[in-house]
């Protein structure tokens, strides 16, 4: 009988104990869902009003706005955060490659807060080329990444709109296929809205050959993490910086955006998603530039923090996708 009492004592105080549990856990699901509804809305989602230095007028003139109607076929977004040293060598393959096509275009590089000469460097490109195909948009304080590509964006005058890396990792001489790509979804689609993602997913096995046992743990985990967490199985790579977007697909997504730093891309298809904005993946050709901003496991698990985010607030409606595609 004593034996009885003993384990229906443990077995109640087994129970007591699973209940408190239980009500922690509770608590604390509903404390986190609270934080994240408070901070939901943290972000600053307005269009910078920003002005440019016309170097030929030498005077500031108001950025136009994407609402505005598009006066130039492409324009190529470059974030930029104390870019001076690699931002020219970039511009340099640049404006010769630009020289060859055949269609109107204009350059917006967005001075994310830099503490060096970025400012300097892109007046200077300014007065050779002129204001009309280079400008400076110069944030009042560093946002991020995904704040600098989204604040560009939404100043752009082009059809179709490019964001690429300051370091020109991605061989410029791959946005001809890329822009095929594009075109080719659109005909195929039926469709005013879509995106052309350059992707470094056949470069694995060379990436692999030519990292460290660490960076490549890194890499794949990340890769798994956007897939399992960020719900992204339609896209290999989120992260290579060059990625196209027309007008119209730009004009519905970038407003929505939430995150402004490296997880920013992710986002991007997220709410593609949602919108059911189809998106085409192209090989392109691209190699490690040294000075990269990305610092390991720090800025992966910042990464990692904000897929958590993004899953996270997409699931409860604190952050929601609104407005519907034009019917074509």
């Amino acid at each position: 009988q004593h034996y009885y009492i003993t384990n229906n004592l443990r077995m109640s105080l087994l129970l007591l104990y699973v209940g408190y549990g239980i009500a922690l856990g509770l608590l604390l699901f509903v404390a986190i869902l609270f934080v994240i509804r408070a901070t939901a809305s943290l972000s600053d989602k307005t269009r910078l009003q920003l002005d440019f230095h016309d170097a030929a007028l030498d005077k500031k003139i108001p950025f136009p706005s994407i609402e505005n109607s598009p006066t130039l076929d492409l324009t190529i977004v470059i974030p930029a955060y104390n870019e001076s040293k690699r931002l020219p060598v970039f511009l340099d393959v640049l404006f010769p490659y630009l020289d060859t096509v055949d269609y109107s275009y204009e350059i917006i590089v967005v001075d994310d807060g830099s503490k060096d000469s970025t400012v300097e460097v892109v007046h200077c490109y300014s007065i050779k080329h002129g204001s009309d195909v280079i400008r400076c948009m110069q944030l009042p304080a560093n946002r991020g990444k995904g704040g600098a590509v989204r604040q560009g964006v939404l100043s752009s005058r082009g059809k179709e709109i490019l964001f690429a890396d300051a370091d020109g990792a991605t061989d410029i001489n791959d946005l001809g296929k890329v822009r095929a790509s594009l075109k080719n979804l659109l005909e195929t689609s039926k469709s005013e809205y879509g995106i052309a993602v350059g992707s470094r997913a056949h470069l694995k096995d060379d990436a692999v050959a030519n990292r460290s046992f660490l960076r490549n743990i890194l890499m794949y985990g990340f890769h798994m993490f956007v897939f399992i967490v960020g719900g992204i199985s339609n896209i290999k790579d989120t992260q290579c910086g060059f990625k196209l977007f027309t007008r119209s697909a730009a004009r519905v997504i970038f407003p929505q955006m939430n995150i402004e730093r490296w997880a920013f891309d992710v986002e991007i298809f997220v709410i593609a998603n949602i919108l059911g904005i189809k998106a085409t993946e192209v090989a392109v050709n691209w190699e490690e530039i040294d000075g990269s901003k990305i610092v390991p496991i720090y800025s992966w698990l910042e990464m990692a923090k904000d897929l958590l985010m993004i899953r996270t607030r997409y699931l409860i409606g604190a952050w929601s996708v609104t407005g519907r595609l034009k019917s074509e």
